[in-house]
């Protein structure tokens, strides 16, 4: 038979205390808000790439199991994949991936200062920053994107509004 009242606790688990909701609470905005103070560059970024990333991606970032992140100039199947390079809208959504799923076998592994240089490589290899750029918590947002203009802001009102 089924109760029409909820017990106040299953009797598992614990509440969470701030310090786990400030451990899970790591989402970057397009902004940049949220970004952890750090730097990267691709030339770093490319060593951790090809130890940690291009088993699943590919060498460079085209092909592999898990799909391209860097655009190809001539697709193996004749047709463009979606990649870092023409399909995402912002640098910071890069960092932000890497940073919660990345690598697929540890996701949340890598400190702030590989996932930086990864996203630095990643944006040097899809033509977006030139090698040399120093990317920062400072700077990342004001990357323009190739598809920043295939997106449009979803600003209706009238609903339940998140912000």
């Amino acid at each position: 038979m089924f109760s029409d009242t909820t017990p106040d606790t299953f009797g598992f688990g614990r509440k969470a205390t701030q310090a786990d909701i400030d451990r899970l609470d790591i989402d970057i905005r397009p902004d940049g808000k949220g970004l952890p103070a750090g730097a990267g560059i691709a030339a770093r970024g490319k060593l951790i790439f090809d130890s940690k990333c291009a088993a699943c991606h590919g060498a460079g970032g085209v092909g592999g199991p898990n799909g391209s992140l860097v655009t190809s100039k001539t697709p193996a199947n004749g047709r463009k994949e979606k990649t870092i390079g023409n399909y995402w809208p912002y640098a910071t959504t890069v960092f932000d991936y890497i940073r919660r799923a990345m690598p697929f076998n540890a996701p949340g592994s890598l400190s702030n200062e590989e996932v930086y240089h990864l996203t630095a490589y990643l944006l040097n290899a899809n033509q977006i920053i030139d090698e040399k750029t120093v990317i920062n918590d400072q700077n990342l947002s004001k990357i323009e994107m190739p598809a920043r203009k295939l997106f449009i802001p979803d600003d209706r009102k009238g609903g339940a509004e998140i912000r």
